[in-house]
């Protein structure tokens, strides 16, 4: 089993990697159940829940960088274990949540966090592993990360084929133990030096970016392709449940089906992509793939229940492709320049 298990030998990184498997069982979890919570049992409209969440990360944006900054001033293990526990808190407020107000209050704590912690991730990635293992962790983590949202997906999978309330209130109440298991795991690393900050004369100008043109297209054509968690995890559940009329079970079959291609294929599919052009050709037919399959989730809205359900699995394959070769080309060793260090959202 060592030979086909992402979690690696004995030492920091098998830690780190623990930790992400704990984590990213959570996740799963309240990727596959978390919008059919918040409406079918809390009772939010779908686009209170949409606008709640747009609201939400505006705002969560602006932790990325302080977190980030902090990170490179203190020991990163300890300040993402800190901010696991915030999480847990945060996750675990979703019990409270019974209108819109205190949805959008519960959401806003909730993207601060994951925002800050996405950025302290980096660093304590790049503290271990160091500057020539540093892509190989994430691609590690990576892989182990699609294996925790499989677990949690299809542990969802029984929440949502019971589709009460206290299904439901099982599924928050494990996402949220899962960030403690998560931070218990972090603090059993050694304590990781900050990085070297600085001279003042040489740091770059935040500013600098934005008048460069060429990063913000890319930045640009990014997002666009990173459109496709949004529908992942927000609209595809709703629309299956509520207009493809499959039962709730099938969401976590499609985000299985999702999270399984990410490991079996993402690697392959970087392959060729050592400069830029042949990078850019691929995300452009990545972009392609996931043009031509969102309008099958619209197809599926009146159809029977079976050919319904292989639809949507079917539209699902093709909405890996923009996350697996998104997350592929930034983790080879030439396109750090420009997608940064860490990976891309699971799935």
């Amino acid at each position: 089993m060592g030979r086909v298990s992402p979690i690696p030998p004995p030492g920091s990184l098998r830690t780190l990697s623990l930790a992400t498997l704990a984590n990213t069982v959570g996740s799963g979890l309240w990727l596959a159940g978390g919008a059919l919570y918040l409406t079918r049992d809390v009772g939010l409209s779908p686009a209170a829940v949409g606008a709640g969440l747009t609201v939400a990360w505006l705002v969560g944006l602006t932790a990325s960088v302080p977190l980030g900054a902090l990170a490179d001033r203190r020991d990163p293990r300890t300040l993402r274990a800190a901010i696991q526990l915030g999480q847990a808190v945060a996750a675990a407020a979703y019990l409270l949540v019974g209108s819109v107000p205190v949805f959008l209050a519960v959401a806003i704590l909730e993207t601060l966090l994951a925002s800050g912690n996405l950025a302290v991730r980096a660093a304590l990635v790049a503290a271990v592993a160091g500057p020539r293992g540093r892509v190989h962790a994430f691609a590690t983590l990576r892989a182990v990360a699609n294996l925790g949202i499989a677990v949690g997906a299809a542990l969802a999978g029984f929440a949502l084929a019971v589709d009460s309330h206290r299904a439901y209130q099982v599924l928050v109440v494990g996402n949220a133990a899962t960030y403690l298991l998560s931070a218990a795991l972090l603090m059993r690393l050694p304590a990781q030096a900050p990085a070297a900050r600085a001279p003042a004369a040489g740091r770059p100008r935040r500013a600098r970016a934005l008048r460069d043109g060429r990063f913000l297209a890319v930045s640009g054509a990014s997002a666009v392709l990173a459109l496709h968690l949004t529908v992942l995890t927000l609209i595809v559940p709703l629309w299956t449940v509520t207009r493809a009329g499959a039962p709730p079970p099938v969401v976590s079959a499609v985000l299985l089906t999702n999270t399984v291609l990410t490991v079996l294929l993402a690697v392959r599919l970087s392959r060729g992509a050592d400069t830029a052009a042949p990078a850019a050709r691929k995300l452009r037919r990545a972009g392609l793939v996931l043009a031509a399959a969102t309008p099958l989730y619209a197809a599926t809205a009146g159809l029977p229940t079976v050919p319904a359900v292989v639809l949507l699995l079917v539209a699902g394959v093709g909405l890996a492709a923009p996350a697996l070769t998104r997350w592929a080309l930034a983790n080879r060793e030439p396109a750090r320049a420009v997608a940064g260090d860490r990976p891309t959202a699971p799935v």
